[in-house]
């Protein structure tokens, strides 16, 4: 199939406070072997697309800036979404897809073009995650250098989730939201609940799990990419121990999350932050997730929970 019969990709990003990261993005989306044809950057302020409008992506119109009213990764992504809903839409939506990448994310030289492939072999998929070598969240987290080791191979694959290496469905979990991607019309079709604020935690499962609705969600193993998970908290360990139990509440309430991988979820969080505050680990802020867990519980009991009060602490 030749490139020119391909979906057009269109990506979006939600940044805060990394504009180095974001630079080192813009030079791996201008790398694709298939170009987007728009990238909708969205900050949470001025200072974070600041400088990016000297990229090549910028100066040649393929990449648009712009600051969101507030801060949250719900609300940067949607505001992605109004910026070129009416390009996509003038498009033919069914032709298009729309990818979302953190800031972080690193993609391989083809990921677009390998997504492409997969949405015109596959009409009924509306979603696509890809195979992430290796996720810095996990460890320390890794510079440039060392996620471009990992795409060309010099070092060995340390895979996010168990993947058997072959295509397949993706049921209950959702897409991970470093690198997932949308048929035109499914993703225009609905927008990220903003009533889980801030950082957003597992506003990819919900999205997902609407947008499935529309058709098949699949892990595609030729889309590959490292996501660098870039130390500096982006929300404070207390508030984001919130989210790590409210968030999953909220998602089970409203129906697109499943109660049983919602409940594992809390559960191991709560579990990892104990677990890392009794061993004085201060590699991330477990004692005030720890803080934050049992706060959400309690709220819970007296039926106070909600992903907004997060806003509050």
């Amino acid at each position: 199939m030749s490139k020119s019969v391909l979906p057009q990709a269109f990506v979006i990003v939600a940044t805060k406070g990394r504009t180095r990261e974001m630079v080192g993005l813009f030079d791996s989306l201008a790398r694709q072997s298939l170009l987007p044809i728009r990238v909708a950057v969205v900050g949470s302020e001025a200072a974070d697309i600041q400088g990016l409008e000297m990229h090549e992506l910028a100066l040649s119109g393929r990449a648009i800036l712009k600051t969101s009213p507030t801060a949250g990764t719900c609300i940067q992504r949607n505001v992605g979404l109004n910026m070129l809903a009416d390009e996509i839409r003038a498009s033919e939506p069914t032709q298009t897809f729309l990818v979302f990448f953190d800031d972080d994310f690193r993609p391989a030289d083809d990921w677009l073009e390998q997504c492409a492939r997969s949405f015109a072999e596959q009409l009924d998929v509306v979603g696509i995650t890809g195979d992430v070598i290796s996720d810095g969240v996990r460890v320390s987290g890794y510079n440039e250098a060392e996620a471009a080791q990992y795409i060309s191979g010099e070092r060995p694959r340390e895979p996010h989730w168990p993947h058997n290496g072959q295509r397949h469905d993706m049921r209950g979990g959702g897409l991970y939201g470093c690198n997932m991607a949308y048929r035109g019309n499914a993703a225009l079709s609905v927008r990220f609940d903003e009533a889980l604020p801030l950082y957003g935690w597992q506003e990819d499962i919900d999205f997902a799990a609407r947008v499935a609705a529309f058709g098949r969600l699949i892990f595609e193993p030729a889309c590959r990419g490292v996501h660098m998970g870039v130390q500096g908290a982006r929300t404070s360990g207390l508030r984001f121990g919130y989210s790590q139990i409210a968030n999953p509440v909220y998602l089970i309430r409203k129906g697109s999350m499943r109660w049983r991988f919602g409940f594992r979820l809390a559960a191991r969080n709560v579990a990892s932050n104990l677990f890392n505050t009794l061993r004085a680990n201060r590699s991330k802020d477990y004692a005030g997730r720890l803080r934050g867990n049992a706060i959400a519980l309690l709220d819970a009991l007296r039926w106070r929970q909600h992903p907004m009060r997060v806003l509050e602490l």
